[in-house]
């Protein structure tokens, strides 16, 4: 069979939907090749993550045309002998780190985000290390939260044992977070831990003092992503972030539905984003968006 693959979001990030799609089908013995308009196929795949990517709207020279992801169906799944696949690495050649996942689901089910109807609100195993790493220097899992999961301790250990650097891509949850496993996470080879304080209605004030002194990393090393524009003042946003500062961490402000943010929110996000003007402008109420 001919199959071709469209990536509608684009390829800033691997598709792992297609990589494990390629992979199926190049082990049928098919010819696997991105998408080329005048070529006719047996079979496209369209992946979409996001919701807000506009359609390909060419027409597609195909017996069939699959339409798959988040973007297009939230409840969409691959096949069960697809899913296991070990993705196909060689269709993204500027990218040379391992991703997967080793966990699906969570159990907070914000109202913001679409894991728990996505993927359940248990974090289940679902792979792993092996079902997707062939040895990379980098490893990026897209877990939502692998520290609700009760192999999670087993897993850590797992993953130490690779000796690749580990990129906790969706963050880690610091309300899930003690001593024993602290110190499972610093046997790990990292670049940047994330963390996330999504909710400002929950002080994780003393919760993320801790984890400071169990890992006794500097700023450089903890990151946490600081959601705005959703069920928060701008106060509040000022709160979190000054204190994550205070408490040697590095914010990074995430703003839901930025078209529809306020100004105010859109500057909040450049002045922490770009830690040259975070560090030199230790205040956002002194800080001046026309000199940069």
């Amino acid at each position: 069979m001919n199959i071709g693959l469209i990536d509608v979001d684009g390829h800033n990030f691997p598709n792992l939907a297609l990589m494990k799609i390629s992979s199926y089908h190049k082990s049928k013995g098919d010819n696997v090749k991105w998408w080329f308009g005048l070529e006719r196929y047996d079979c496209v795949y369209k992946s979409k993550v996001f919701t807000f990517t506009p359609d390909v709207e060419s027409v597609i020279l195909a017996d069939e045309v699959i339409e798959g992801g988040t973007g297009y169906d939230i409840k969409s799944v691959l096949p069960k002998e697809i899913e296991t696949m070990c993705p196909d690495y060689s269709l993204y050649p500027q990218f040379s780190e391992a991703y997967g996942f080793i966990t699906r689901g969570c159990p907070r089910g914000c109202a913001f985000c679409c894991v728990g109807e996505k993927e359940g609100l248990e974090s289940k195993q679902v792979s792993d290390i092996d079902g997707f790493y062939r040895g990379q220097k980098i490893i990026k899992l897209l877990d939502p939260n692998l520290l609700a999961c009760i192999a999670a301790e087993r897993i850590l250990k797992g993953l130490s044992k690779t000796r690749a650097f580990i990129d906790f891509t969706q963050g880690l949850d610091i309300r899930l977070m003690d001593a024993e496993r602290a110190e499972l996470i610093k046997h790990l080879r990292v670049k940047m831990l994330h963390f996330a304080w999504d909710n400002p209605k929950q002080d994780l004030t003393s919760q993320f003092k801790r984890v400071k002194d169990w890992l006794k990393y500097d700023h450089r090393k903890l990151g946490v992503y600081v959601l705005t524009n959703f069920n928060s003042t701008h106060e509040e946003d000022l709160h979190r972030i000054y204190t994550l500062r205070e408490l040697g961490y590095d914010p990074y402000v995430m703003i839901f539905n930025k078209e529809a943010a306020p100004r105010e929110t859109r500057l909040l996000q450049r002045w922490v984003n770009n830690r040259i003007i975070f560090n030199s402008c230790r205040r956002f109420e002194d800080f001046d968006p026309k000199k940069g």
